[in-house]
């Protein structure tokens, strides 16, 4: 029967293929989705809706939680064009997850899953809380414990500022400023804060609780402004405002001080304060408001009393007041009422004055009131006069001063209180008058001058000289070096030595006595070599020139003869002149062209002017520029080569030098053919830095001889090639052995080996010398010691062996293809070690002009060389090199004259070689008068033979 069935569907699908109503499975066209249900809704239904299609139409079924839902056998379930309605939900037995499940012939498909959730929120506990207690402006939080619930569903909404600041804030200068701004709204809404006026906020403001505070410390007038919060959120958002009013209780600026004044004089005090609003001022005597009238003026923060009297004295004070406060300033006037008095200000007692001169006595006594004053010379009144005048202040004034002038003066103050005076003596001097002053000069740059300044003076003062070079005074020990002071009592004359350049200018010789002072100037010029010229440029460059053009600089008072054009580049030693066109540059020619340069090097220029005095300062380098390119015409020099391994042509050269490659891009063209052939073969290599190729072939003939060149190029060609020169290719190691081969032991360290030549050469190149290989017996041939010779040689040494030891030698022949075949290998043995025991017991007598040494016999060990004799070397104290004798015996007489300290050491020998050498002897001087006794008498020479004989042994050793 399901094969039939499926038969009939196959064969309906296939009639209908061209009909709309074509036969499918299911497909849903709405699934159920999530959702939560309220328990107190007034709805007491839950629909969950599924919309399926078909063909033939599907049938729909329910599951819960994965559980079928049999709609026949629970009341409250009904289904509807397939959705399912629950009535009279329950949140026990109907939470859950829901699928649809629409079925066809052609099959089944399940829904995604749609949770069913209720929501429900219960009373509050009744159960009292516990008292909080909090101190005021202190932050707390109260807890909300909920009632049972689930699922509280919200709508989203905007902000709502709930809480924010006022419209207006007055905030006092340097306090901590608070503004707060709360907002409800659904998602929470963020809270920031702006100016305005479009200021940015202070950077020192701070912003706490998710920015719903926001505190301005230190308060300042830039502070103030209209202030916004905004809450936003995705619904919107909403803006509070506020305007921060910046207000400052007076602060004093300026205070007022004690005062003192005489009986009629006047007394201004001015008291100034900061504030805002701006303060007023008002003032207080002894506690009292002080009013403006007669010779009291207040203005403002000002109070002038004109006229001081006795009942001005008393205390004072200055208020500034606005509305945030008062602050007060307190001050005494004292007033002084006293006849005059000179305790403290005597005039004078001597006053010097010149002939001719103003002199001024001052007369300041302390009085109030201010005094009348007169004058007396000697007992006499002084009447004024065209020269003689009293002062406001009381002084006395003498102009055109004359000898008769001379004598004692008494000042007489006078007021209502009392009279007083005193007296000074005047003393008139002769003037001081300069009698050779200095004169102007003209002088060469290293020249020494004098300026003279000599003057007549009353020897009765004390005279200074100073001078001053172009307005500023000369320090003789920081600049002594050039300036020194010369002349007697009389002269202040200024010696410059080596003057230089900078010397140039005004100088001032200035004389003081205490009655006068005057001045005398010169000017000094100074000739020199030149200046630098300045703005070296060069305005045009090719590939071998450059032209130049400069400014001239300062001459120095001597005109510009000549200038020079010096060159630098990154491969020159330093600076160096240059060729220029023309040859010679004058000094009123200001360009010049640059020849001869290399192409593409970077160069720099200055210039150098010179005068009749001499050579000046360099400029200023020009800007570097780089010549431009042109074709290669140095050829590399010093082309050979050879050598090489075997089917190869070794080709070197000299690389041109980077100054000398006239071009970027630059390289080598290699060129070589067999000798005696026509075709020449090429090759490129294109470093620079190349100095040899390598060409490699198999069929390239041994040691054959090439004609080879080398070319070079660059961006802009080819240049030329080097002379062609004879390289031979690479030739072939030796094919034969030498022979012959014979050793034989020289000592215990040395051995020599002799060889003959290869009897026949039958490989192509030469033998260019032979390697001899050495090992021990007990050593392997691979770790053998090589020595090589060079040349025809056919023996060699073979040095620092070990004694008495077998070893192995055999010799190669070698070129620089390599090495040839070993030659059969011969054997030797080295002789035994020499003694190692030194002479001991060295007795030494000198005799007439000998010296006789004695010593003990040395016996060889068992494994040394037997001892074939000795050797003594002797050499003066101060040579190095030393003189040698021979003996089988133990003694030796040396003829050695006694004017000289002398050194001599003893070994034995062997036919292993030199034994141990015995400890330094050294033989002093010996005296003439000594010497000359030994010769006259038995009796001197006995004497002196007890004198002069020494016993040296080794563990007592003379020190050297």
């Amino acid at each position: 029967m399901r094969l039939l069935w499926e038969l009939l569907v196959l064969q309906s699908f296939m009639v209908c293929l061209a009909d709309d109503n074509t036969l499918h499975g299911p497909v849903f066209l709405q699934e159920p989705s999530s959702m939560i249900f309220p328990l107190d809704s007034e709805e007491k239904k839950v629909k969950l809706n599924c919309e399926v299609k078909g063909n033939p139409r599907p049938t729909v079924g329910w599951k819960l939680n994965g559980t079928n839902i049999d709609i026949g056998m629970d009341y409250r379930y009904s289904a509807v064009e397939g959705n399912l309605l629950i009535n009279n939900p329950n949140k026990t037995q109907d939470s859950g997850t829901y699928q649809c499940v629409a079925t066809n012939p052609f099959g089944r498909i399940v829904s995604r899953e749609a949770k069913l959730q209720f929501a429900y929120l219960e009373n509050f506990k009744t159960r009292t809380r516990s008292t909080v207690s909090v101190r005021q402006g202190q932050g707390m939080v109260l807890l909300c414990g909920p009632p049972p619930h689930s699922g509280g569903v919200m709508g989203e909404y905007e902000p709502k500022i709930e809480v924010q600041f006022p419209e207006t804030v007055p905030s006092a200068k340097g306090t901590t400023v608070k503004l707060e701004c709360f907002a409800l709204g659904n998602p929470v809404p963020t809270i920031s804060w702006r100016r305005a006026d479009g200021k940015q906020i202070p950077r020192k403001a701070r912003r706490h609780r998710s920015s719903g505070l926001l505190e301005i410390p230190n308060f300042q007038q830039e502070d103030a402004g209209l202030y916004e919060c905004v809450a936003e959120n995705v619904r919107g958002k909403n803006v509070a405002r506020g305007q921060l009013i910046f207000y400052a209780q007076p602060n004093w600026i300026q205070k007022i001080s004690d005062a003192h004044a005489a009986i009629e004089e006047s007394v201004f005090w001015e008291c100034r304060a900061s504030g805002r609003p701006k303060p007023s001022y008002r003032w207080l005597k002894d506690g009292e408001p002080l009013l403006p009238q007669g010779r009291v003026q207040i203005e403002q923060g000002s109070l002038t009393i004109a006229n001081v009297s006795l009942s001005d004295a008393g205390m004072y004070q200055c208020a500034a007041e606005n509305r945030h406060g008062i602050i007060f300033a307190s001050a005494e006037l004292s007033v002084i009422a006293v006849g005059p008095d000179f305790s403290k200000t005597l005039l004078k007692k001597l006053t010097l004055v010149k002939v001719g001169g103003e002199v001024i006595i001052e007369c300041k006594p302390k009085a109030s009131p201010r005094p009348t004053y007169s004058w007396k010379k000697g007992k006499d009144i002084l009447r004024e006069n065209e020269r003689i005048s009293v002062l406001d202040d009381g002084s006395l004034r003498i102009v055109n001063v004359t000898k008769a002038d001379a004598g004692s003066y008494t000042c007489v103050a006078t007021n209502h209180f009392g009279t007083a005076s005193s007296t000074g003596s005047l003393v008139v001097k002769d003037p001081t008058r300069v009698m050779v002053s200095p004169f102007s000069m003209d002088v060469t740059v290293g020249e020494s001058i004098v300026l003279p300044c000599q003057v007549s003076h009353d020897h009765s003062l004390d005279i200074m000289f100073t001078w001053s070079f172009n307005g500023h005074l000369i320090d003789f020990e920081k600049d002594g070096d050039h300036f020194e002071r010369v002349g007697g009592d009389s002269a202040g004359d200024l010696m410059i030595r080596s003057i230089q350049l900078k010397h140039a200018g005004k100088y001032v010789c200035m004389v003081q006595t205490s009655v006068d002072k005057l001045s005398a100037a010169a000017d000094l010029i100074v000739r020199g070599p030149p200046g630098p010229p300045e703005a070296v440029t060069i305005d045009e460059i090719t590939d071998t020139t450059a032209q130049l053009s400069w400014r001239p600089g300062a001459d120095n008072h001597s005109p510009i003869t000549m200038y020079v054009v010096q060159a630098r580049t990154p491969f020159s030693v330093g600076w160096q002149a240059v060729s220029t066109v023309p040859e010679v540059i004058d000094g009123r020619t200001f360009t010049a062209t640059v020849v001869g340069l290399n192409p593409w090097v970077e160069y720099e220029f200055r210039v150098v002017a010179a005068n009749l005095i001499g050579i000046g300062e360099p400029s200023r380098p020009s800007e570097k520029r780089r010549t431009e390119e042109a074709l290669p015409e140095v050829t590399p020099a010093n082309v050979s080569g050879g050598g090489g391994s075997k089917s190869e042509l070794v080709i070197t050269w000299e690389t041109v030098p980077e100054e000398l490659q006239n071009g970027g891009g630059f390289g080598y063209v290699v060129a070589f053919r067999p000798f005696g052939t026509v075709s020449w073969m090429q090759t490129v290599v294109a470093s620079p830095d190349a100095s040899r190729y390598v060409f490699r072939n198999e069929t390239l003939p041994p040691f054959s001889p090439y004609e080879v060149k080398v070319g070079v190029y660059n961006n802009k060609g080819e240049g030329s090639f080097s002379p062609v020169t004879v390289v031979y290719s690479a030739e072939e190691e030796p094919t034969r052995a030498p022979t012959t081969v014979f050793a034989r032991s020289l000592s215990a360290s040395d051995v020599e080996i002799s060889w003959a030549p290869p009897r026949e050469n039958q490989h192509k190149g030469r033998i260019q010398g032979y390697e001899v290989r050495c090992w021990r017996h007990d050593e392997k041939e691979e770790n053998a010691k090589k020595i090589r010779t060079v040349g025809n040689q056919t023996s060699t040494k073979v040095t620092n062996l070990r004694g008495n030891a077998l070893y192995h030698l055999a010799v190669k022949a070698y070129n620089t293809a390599g090495t040839g075949p070993s030659s059969a290998t011969v054997n030797v043995t080295t002789k035994k070690p020499p003694p190692s025991q030194p002479p001991g017991n060295i007795i030494w007598n000198s005799s007439d002009s000998k010296i006789i040494l004695n010593w003990d016999q040395v016996k060889a060990l068992d494994n040394e060389s037997e001892v074939r004799g000795y050797k003594v070397l002797y050499r003066w104290n101060r040579q190095s090199s030393a003189s040698v004798i021979e003996t089988n015996k133990t003694s030796v007489e040396l003829s050695l004259p006694f004017d000289e300290d002398y050194i001599i050491e003893i070994k034995p020998f062997s036919d292993g070689g030199d034994g141990s050498s015995s400890e330094q002897i050294r033989i002093p001087k010996i005296s003439n008068a000594y010497a000359r006794g030994s010769g006259s008498s038995t009796s001197n020479a006995c004497t002196l033979s007890a004198i002069s004989t020494i016993m040296i042994s080794l563990t007592a050793r003379s020190s050297l």
